[in-house]
């Protein structure tokens, strides 16, 4: 068995074997997007699949009868495809000449021995402008790059979770604050700015207890029985480079565990489950095979449990007060551990 409030160092396929069964309550994770992040660049998308359906796997005899794995990931994936037909956009508000396609080709059947240049001369324009023209070279990522697919990843989620004897129990909505709102980008296609991901909650076989105390009223009200999560991200990926926020992790665990329990997080990157973890009672265990992670992640869950023991401390000489703070600590109100997120 792997060591408890621990962030372990490892590839999660060779660890959480090591894990004994049926000890864990709930596991909460977000994989690697398959985005082109850093730690992505060795992995292609036939492995990025066989990465997650093992790690899926590998829950199975480790999860409680009736416990929960939660995945949080954005329902699309980017990669290259070099036999998708490159996207072409035109926009012609934006043209710098006014010169058409038509136009081109007017003149280039009234001359059709002329070259580009010469074209370009009789028109009073580049010779670029003649080129986008004719070629629709205003290609999204480049004139000569291979084009990015976009797929959905819930269904790859669902079956290999499916195939492993997992079953889908629900689904949540996290909207985030959109990530370009006080920017001055904005896409030239139709395309939207993604803005929400998808919480996918898989449920063991076995006797759940359901107990709503575990709530306030109010909270079970505002988002424990709400299927959509509007919460913002996080600001600043200055120390990873992608972190959800604590809030989602917070409240996936006072929904779905209880006190005690064992909360696992197998790509812990900064530690943000484990921290999580520390502020709401339970237990935690996190794996990482990014040494930097590690490390990063060892020292957010020391300095939370400082701060929560400090807390603790001024219940004791504060009572009904002290109890108060203890909450907003655990809600995120007076967190303040790494201001970043």
């Amino acid at each position: 068995m792997l060591a408890l409030d621990t962030i372990h160092l490892g590839d999660a396929r060779e660890l959480l074997p090591q894990l004994d069964d049926e000890s864990i309550a709930c596991s909460i994770w977000s994989p690697p997007y398959h985005v082109g992040k850093s730690y992505e660049q060795d992995i292609d998308f036939v492995a990025w699949q066989a990465l997650l359906r093992d790690v899926i796997a590998l829950h199975v005899p480790i999860l409680k009868p009736g416990g929960f794995l939660v995945i949080n990931i954005a329902d699309i994936l980017c990669f290259p495809d070099p036999q998708m037909p490159r996207i072409q956009a035109a926009n012609p508000r934006r043209h710098r000449s006014s010169v058409t396609r038509e136009d081109v080709l007017a003149a280039k059947a009234k001359y059709p021995h002329y070259n580009r240049y010469q074209l370009a001369r009789l028109l009073g324009c580049s010779e670029q402008t003649i080129d986008r023209r004719l070629n629709g070279n205003n290609i999204r990522g480049g004139k000569y790059a291979t084009q990015t697919r976009v797929k959905l990843v819930g269904g790859i989620v669902e079956q290999a979770a499916l195939d492993a004897g997992l079953y889908l129990y629900d689904r949540r909505v996290w909207i985030k604050d959109a990530a370009w709102e006080n920017s001055k980008w904005h896409t030239l296609s139709y395309r939207s700015v993604d803005e929400f991901e998808y919480i996918y909650i898989f449920w063991k076989p076995g006797i759940t207890v359901v107990d709503r105390a575990r709530l306030t009223p109010d909270e079970w009200v505002n988002w424990g029985s709400r299927g959509v999560w509007s919460f913002p991200s996080v600001r600043a990926n200055d120390d990873h480079e992608a972190k959800f926020p604590i809030e989602l992790p917070r409240r996936v665990i006072r929904l779905l565990t209880d006190p005690g329990d064992l909360v696992l997080d197998c790509f812990v990157g900064s530690g943000t489950t484990a921290v999580a973890a520390v502020v709401t009672g339970r237990n935690y265990i996190g794996i990482d095979k990014e040494p930097e992670y590690v490390r990063l992640a060892q020292e957010m869950c020391a300095k939370a449990t400082a701060t929560l023991s400090m807390q603790t401390n001024q219940e004791i000489e504060a009572g009904e007060e002290g109890i108060q703070l203890r909450l907003a600590l655990e809600r995120g109100i007076v967190y303040d551990i790494n201001p970043a997120m």
